[in-house]
């Protein structure tokens, strides 16, 4: 069975950082690109980080561009997105998935509060 499983986040402080994993399962893993998007309550998902095969290519959305680190393991089958200088506007649940898309996982919620 196909699985993209998110964790890592919570709950920071302006300012703050945050490393969200993503842990894939029941496909091969390394055969995909992967990216990171995010939703908040009422508005369309936003794409905001991607990274190819094997690492060598990422880019990122200009709102984060400069802030977050996307990376890949392929030894793990996990993808990370490395988050700093946290804004509370980042605030929402991250989800990971491959591209082209499979079927959404639960995603972590992320709020930068103080």
């Amino acid at each position: 069975q196909e699985q993209l499983v998110e964790s890592g986040g919570g709950l920071v402080q302006p300012g703050g950082s945050l490393r969200l994993s993503c842990a894939a399962s029941g496909f091969t893993f390394s055969s995909f690109a992967m990216e990171w998007s995010r939703q908040t309550p009422g508005k369309e998902r936003e794409w905001v980080a991607a990274v190819s095969r094997f690492g060598h290519t990422t880019n990122y959305a200009d709102s984060i561009k400069g802030r977050f680190t996307i990376s890949r393991d392929n030894t793990r089958n996990t993808v990370y997105l490395q988050m700093s200088s946290l804004k509370p506007e980042d605030t929402a649940v991250y989800y990971c998935n491959t591209m082209p898309r499979k079927p959404w996982g639960q995603g972590t919620q992320v709020t930068v509060s103080s």
